[in-house]
């Protein structure tokens, strides 16, 4: 699509991992640059308790690895649909509802599209997820309502929302010289969408494309979930996960999935995980792990440890085996990882991921034959074995790579501009 003069309107893909801005302009990217000249804003929030402020994206990253105290909080969209939205945490002594941590980010983001824009956008459209919540419409629309709720305390008067995955059917719709049967894959970090759609040149220039869309789907999987089961599976145990009591009983898992699950690390911090650990420390058959898993929250590196294991995901995308090191933790310390392992670990999840769009397809009445493409957007998409699961369901459709941060922000300013102008 073509404009002649800017658009009035802007789109905002406020992601698990990162988040983007789309604005159409004549003759310039659609993306705005929002953090030293790149097009994402790592969705990331540190209260930096040393220097008294508040930074986000790549510099909260920065002064949390550059060892400042203070609190990070990252995966901030996976609070939304969750019982936390309405709960608290603490910053520096201060109690902070987390439906105030959200605004402060969806603020910065439209603090930084204003700047770049040299306006104030008044209308957005935000991209959500097919499913906030699985099997949960109150819930679901509970999730959607609280977004819109934050955008319009941040200033935005005109606010509506697009399924993610069909912003990345009409940004990629915009490149296509015939009409193609697409089922649009958006893995990103907190969930997995699917969109069944009917493209063409000439579709692209409709306003209304309600019977374009045979089906959409998704399901509360992501990125942050690969992580997870990488991190459990492949790095706990070096801290005693799923290791045995004296009395043979299993180690409680309770704090290893808190330090697996971006959202919740902070939880091992706690004076009550604290204490639940120094009452069984007398009890461990594997002091060695134990003492490690007590150094790991001691220094706070749970996050580092995410990153690290995050890290280690995108290796694995590449590579067969990646080495892990873990001297923060303990000199020579290290976790070996192998890609057969990870895809192993999560292989329940890819077929959830498999199940979901199979059931699409059904609900679609669309034979695996009909579908011409398969377009892969969001971050996670580029895991090696779920692009063969999905190769495996549709073995005759090509496959198209998206911009794997982008195409959702682009198709949301496109959708924008259509209905604001």
């Amino acid at each position: 699509m073509t404009t002649n003069a800017p658009a009035k309107a802007c789109g905002i893909d406020f992601g698990t991992s990162n988040s983007t801005v789309g604005w159409l302009r004549p003759g310039q990217e659609t993306l705005i640059a929002l953090e030293d000249g790149k097009i994402t804003l790592p969705s990331v929030v540190f209260f930096n308790y040393e220097e008294d402020h508040t930074v986000f994206g790549r510099q909260a990253l920065q002064e949390y690895m550059e060892g400042y105290e203070g609190r990070l909080m990252r995966s901030l969209k996976s609070l939304l649909g969750s019982s936390l939205m309405d709960s608290q945490t603490e910053v520096q002594g201060r109690a902070l509802p987390f439906r105030a941590l959200l605004t402060h980010f969806i603020g910065e983001l439209k603090t930084r599209a204003d700047h770049a824009a040299h306006k104030s956008f008044d209308s957005v459209v935000l991209g959500r997820p097919v499913f906030f919540v699985d099997d949960n419409p109150k819930a679901d629309k509970l999730a959607e309502d609280t977004l819109a709720d934050i955008a319009r305390s941040v200033g935005f008067k005109d606010i509506s929302f697009q399924f993610e995955p069909l912003a990345a059917a009409f940004d990629y719709e915009s490149t296509i010289s015939k009409e193609e049967l697409v089922l649009i894959v958006d893995i990103g970090g907190g969930t997995s969408d699917f969109s069944l759609v009917r493209l063409s040149p000439q579709r692209h220039r409709h306003d209304e494309r309600k019977d374009d869309i045979l089906a959409t789907g998704g399901v509360h999987i992501g990125g942050t979930d690969f992580d997870k089961q990488l991190n459990l599976n492949g790095v706990m145990p070096l801290f005693g996960y799923k290791s045995r009591l004296r009395n043979n009983a299993e180690m409680p898992s309770a704090q290893f999935f808190n330090l697996a699950t971006w959202h919740t690390i902070n939880f091992a911090y706690t004076r009550k995980a604290w204490m639940d650990l120094q009452d069984i420390h007398r009890d461990v058959a594997n002091p060695a792990a134990f003492d490690r898993l007590f150094t790991l929250i001691n220094q706070r590196d749970g996050h580092r440890l995410a990153m690290l294991v995050e890290d280690a995901k995108i290796d694995l995308s590449a590579k067969a085996e990646h080495h892990l090191p873990l001297d923060m933790v303990e000199a020579g310390l290290a976790a070996e990882l192998v890609r057969a392992d990870f895809e192993q670990y999560i292989d329940n999840l890819l077929g959830q991921i498999g199940l979901t769009v199979e059931r699409l397809l059904q609900d679609a009445g669309a034979s695996t034959a009909e579908v011409d493409t398969v377009f892969f957007t969001g971050g996670s998409s580029g895991v090696p074995a779920l692009r063969q699961r999905i190769q495996d369901l549709l073995p005759q459709a090509r496959h198209v790579e998206g911009n794997l941060f982008g195409s959702i922000g682009s198709g949301l300013a496109i959708e924008a501009h259509k209905r604001y102008g």
